[in-house]
C-alpha cells in the first residue's frame, strides 16, 4: 500500500505518508491563498523523512486522498458567487421564511431562547434572486401544470441581467418527478452554452439530496451552488499540481458521509467537516481494532475543537438533517460537534461577565498566535501555554516555527492585564483552565444527551493540541482514561487514508409497515424492492464511472423510521436485509428499529400502538480497500522512568507556584516506559502535557495513555 492523505485545516496542513511498512506524518502551515504550496511544504517533509524523493513518490503512490475545511471556512465568511433560485410559481418565499425557525438553527439551545435578539442570518440567496416559474407535479409525480419554456427563458434572463452567477433550481415534488427541473437545466445551457465564455452553473434540487422537504432540499442546493465555484477552483488547483509532479490518477476527495470519491462524483456540500470526519473514522477503525469500547473523539488543532461519537461496536452517529454553518440541509453526515477553540483561539475580555472569553474567532495561520512573531496582536490560547512553560520556544513543530515569549506577553498586557487587573501568567492560568473546561462542557453535553456517562468512555486526544490539553479537559469532564492515538498530531489525514469509497443515494417514500388503524402490515413488496434497486444502481453506477467493477461493490440498505405521526425519526441500518421477500423481513425491520429506539430513548418510550412508518429509504454503496492497521495498545510487563533531557519551570492549574518539571523527548515514548506527572514530553509534531496525579503509558505503535494515578 502506498498512499497520500492530508487534511487541510484552517491553521496546519496535515500529511499522512504510507510506503509500504513505512508511516510517516508531518505539518506545514496552511497556505490560504494557494492550498498546493502549504500540501507541497508537508509532503516534502514527510518524502524527507521517509528517505524518498517527491516526484518518485508521486509517480508510484496508489492514492492521494484530500480532506479540506475550504468550503467551511468559505461559508462562514460568506466569500462565493451570487446565486440565484428558481422555485415553483407561489412557494417564493419558502427559503426566506425558512419554516419561520430559521433564526434558531446553528444557534446554541441559550440564544435559540433568546426571542428578543433573535436575527435570521444573512441570506445567500437574496429575496430578489427567487424567482418562480409556472409549473406544478403532485405527491404522486404526476405533472398537474406543464412547464412553459418561454416562461423558463424569460426568468432565467432577468436572474442573469440581476448578476446571478449561479442558478438553482428546486420545484415541488421534484423527488418524485425530475422532468421540469432537468427541462429548466436544459434550457438554462441552450441559453448559455458551457462551451461559450459566460456559462452559468446550474444545480438541480432532486440531484442534490433525494428527500421529501422542500425547504431543506432548497437549502442544500443553495448552498452548493454557493461553493461550487470555490471548491472546483481550489480541488483544481491541487489536481493541477499534483499533475505537474507525475501523480497521473484522479484525485480523491474525503466526504462529510464517511466515505471519498473522485472529484468528479463529489459535491461541494459533502466536503463540509470532511477533515474532522475522518477523524472520526479513524476513531472506529481503531475502536474495532483494538476492543476500546465507548470512545469520544476529540480533535484539537489550530482553530476548532471537533467531537464525535463512536460507542462500543464501531457504530458511528449520523445527522440525516444537520444543521451546516445557519442553514439545516438533507445530507446524511456523520454527527460532529464543532466548538470554536483551539490552539488559535483568541482570548478577549468579556465587559459584561468581566472575565476571559475564549473564540470563536481564531488567529488562523495568517497572522497565527502572537507568539509565532507574524504579525499576530491578540493573545491567543497558544499564548497562553507558551508562558506557562508546556511548549518549548526553540522546538516548536520540530523547530519550524520559532515561538516569540515576548509578543505573547504584549498581546495579554496590551488586552487583558488593565481590565483585569491580574498579571500576565494568571491570565495565561485562567485562559488555559477556560479552553479546557469549554471543551469538557461540550463533551459532556454530548454524552448526556444521548444518556451515555463520561466516566463510561475512553477519550481519544488527537491533533496537534488534543495531548497538551488532554488532561485537562478529562480533569473538567470526569473522564479517567485518555488516549493519544497513534499519529495522534495528524489523526484525521490517517483517517482520510482509511476512508472506503463510498456514496449514499436516498428517496423519500411513505410506507407505513404496520398500520394502526387497520392492525395490517406493508405487504407491498414490489414497490419497496422497486426503490432500492434504483438507489443500488445509482451507486452502482457511480463506483462503476471511477473504475471500479460492478461486482466489486457492496450495499448497506437504511431506513428512516418513526411511530405514528412523531416528528422525530430514527436511522435504522437493516443488516442482512436487502430485500423485503414476506412477512418475516417486515417484522425483523420492525423488530430492528424497535430496538435502536428502546436503546436510545428507553424501552417505555416505544410505541408501536402508534403505528410504525418509513420516509426515507437509504442505500450506502461502497467498495472496501486497503487499511492502516493498528497494533494492540496493551503493552504488558515491566515500565521503568526514562532519563529525562532537561528541566524546566512550569506553571500548572491548581498549583500558585510554578513546579520544577523534567522533560522528555520523543525517545522517552516507547512501551517500556512510564512518565508520572508533571512532566513535558516534546516531540516532532505535538506536545504531551502529563498533568500532577496523571501518568503516561506509552504503547508499542505510538499510541500513548494518559492514566489518572
Amino acid at each position: 500500500m502506498k498512499r497520500i492523505s492530508v487534511d487541510i485545516g484552517g491553521t496546519f496542513t496535515d500529511c499522512f505518508f504510507v510506503w509500504d511498512d513505512i508511516y510517516v506524518d508531518a505539518k506545514a502551515l496552511t497556505t490560504h491563498h494557494n492550498l498546493a504550496l502549504g500540501f507541497n511544504e508537508a509532503l516534502d517533509l514527510a518524502c524527507k523523512r521517509a528517505g524518498l524523493d517527491r516526484d518518485t513518490v508521486l509517480s508510484e503512490v496508489d492514492s492521494v486522498r484530500y480532506a479540506t475545511t475550504l468550503g467551511t471556512n468559505a461559508l462562514i465568511e460568506r466569500k462565493g458567487p451570487k446565486v440565484a433560485a428558481i422555485v415553483t410559481h407561489g412557494f417564493e418565499d419558502t427559503i426566506p421564511l425558512s419554516r419561520g425557525r430559521g433564526y434558531g438553527e446553528g444557534l446554541d439551545y441559550t440564544m435559540q431562547q433568546n426571542l428578543p435578539a433573535a436575527e435570521r442570518p444573512d441570506p445567500i440567496v437574496p429575496r430578489q434572486l427567487i424567482r418562480s416559474v409556472k409549473e406544478r407535479i403532485n405527491s404522486a409525480g404526476k405533472i398537474v401544470a406543464p412547464l412553459d419554456p418561454e416562461d423558463v427563458r424569460k426568468t432565467v434572463r432577468e436572474l442573469v441581467n440581476e448578476g446571478a452567477e449561479a442558478i438553482v433550481v428546486s420545484l415541488v415534488n421534484a423527488t418524485e418527478n425530475p422532468v421540469h427541473e432537468l427541462a429548466i437545466q436544459e434550457i438554462i445551457l441552450d441559453e448559455f452554452p458551457p462551451h461559450e465564455l459566460g456559462a452559468i452553473p446550474v444545480l438541480l434540487g432532486h440531484q442534490v439530496s433525494g428527500r421529501k422537504g422542500e425547504y431543506v432540499r432548497s437549502t442544500s442546493t443553495i448552498i452548493d451552488g454557493f461553493l461550487h465555484e470555490i471548491m472546483f477552483h481550489a480541488l483544481s488547483q491541487l489536481s493541477n499540481n499534483l499533475r505537474d509532479s507525475g501523480y497521473d490518477k484522479p484525485m480523491l476527495v474525503i466526504h462529510n458521509s464517511g466515505g471519498m470519491a473522485q472529484m468528479n462524483s463529489t459535491d461541494a456540500l459533502q466536503t463540509i467537516h470532511s477533515g474532522p470526519i475522518a477523524g472520526v473514522g479513524a476513531a472506529e477503525h481503531l475502536s474495532a481494532e483494538t476492543g476500546l469500547g465507548h470512545v469520544i473523539s476529540t480533535d484539537m488543532g489550530g482553530t476548532s475543537f471537533d467531537i464525535g461519537l463512536v460507542p462500543e461496536g464501531g457504530v458511528k452517529h449520523y445527522d440525516f438533517l444537520p444543521t451546516i454553518d445557519r442553514w439545516l440541509v438533507s445530507v446524511p453526515m456523520v454527527h460532529l460537534d464543532t466548538l470554536g477553540a483551539g490552539g488559535g483561539s483568541i482570548a478577549s475580555y468579556d465587559r459584561i461577565h468581566n472575565s476571559i472569553r475564549i473564540g470563536p474567532e481564531s488567529a488562523g495561520s495568517n497572522p497565527g498566535p502572537a507568539c509565532y512573531d507574524r504579525g499576530g496582536l491578540r493573545p491567543t490560547v497558544t499564548d497562553a501555554d507558551l508562558l506557562l512553560g508546556y511548549l518549548d520556544p526553540e522546538n516548536y513543530a520540530n523547530g519550524y516555527i520559532k515561538l516569540n515569549p515576548k509578543r505573547s506577553v504584549q498581546a495579554i498586557e496590551d488586552t487583558l492585564c488593565d481590565p483585569l487587573d491580574m498579571d500576565v501568567i494568571d491570565i495565561a492560568r485562567v485562559i488555559k483552565d477556560s479552553v479546557d473546561e469549554q471543551m469538557a462542557i461540550g463533551i459532556g453535553k454530548e454524552l448526556r444527551v444521548r444518556g451515555y456517562l463520561p466516566e463510561d468512555f475512553t477519550m481519544l486526544a488527537y491533533g496537534g493540541n488534543g495531548p497538551l490539553h488532554a488532561c485537562g479537559i478529562a480533569r473538567h469532564a470526569g473522564i479517567r482514561r485518555v488516549l493519544a492515538p497513534p499519529f495522534s498530531s495528524v489523526f484525521s489525514a490517517c483517517g482520510a487514508g482509511n476512508m472506503k469509497q463510498l456514496h449514499f443515494h436516498e428517496r423519500g417514500v411513505h410506507v407505513t409497515f404496520y398500520n394502526a388503524t387497520t392492525r395490517t402490515l406493508y405487504d407491498k413488496y414490489d414497490e419497496f424492492n422497486a426503490v432500492v434497486e434504483e438507489l443500488e444502481a445509482r451507486g452502482r453506477e457511480d463506483l462503476v464511472r471511477q473504475g471500479f467493477d460492478g461486482d466489486e461493490v457492496k450495499y448497506r440498505l437504511e431506513v428512516d423510521m418513526r411511530y405514528g405521526n412523531q416528528l422525530l425519526t430514527q436511522a435504522v441500518a437493516l443488516d442482512g436485509i436487502s430485500r423485503i421477500n414476506g412477512v418475516g423481513d417486515v417484522l425483523e425491520i420492525i423488530k430492528t428499529f424497535g430496538d435502536v429506539y428502546s436503546h436510545r430513548f428507553g424501552a417505555s418510550s416505544a410505541a408501536p400502538e402508534a403505528g410504525i412508518r418509513c420516509n426515507t429509504i437509504r442505500v450506502a454503496s461502497y467498495v472496501d480497500g486497503d487499511v492502516v492497521n493498528f497494533d494492540s495498545l496493551d503493552a504488558g510487563g515491566d515500565r521503568t522512568e526514562p532519563t529525562p533531557v532537561a528541566r524546566r519551570n512550569v506553571h500548572f492549574i491548581g498549583h500558585d507556584k510554578a513546579l520544577d518539571t523534567p522533560v522528555y523527548d520523543q525517545g522517552a515514548l516507547t512501551h517500556e516506559h512510564v512518565i508520572h506527572g508533571p512532566a513535558i514530553v516534546t516531540t516532532e509534531n505535538t506536545t504531551f502535557l502529563v498533568e500532577p496525579e496523571w501518568r503516561l503509558e506509552p504503547t508499542r505503535q505510538g499510541a500513548v495513555w494518559f492514566l489518572q494515578d
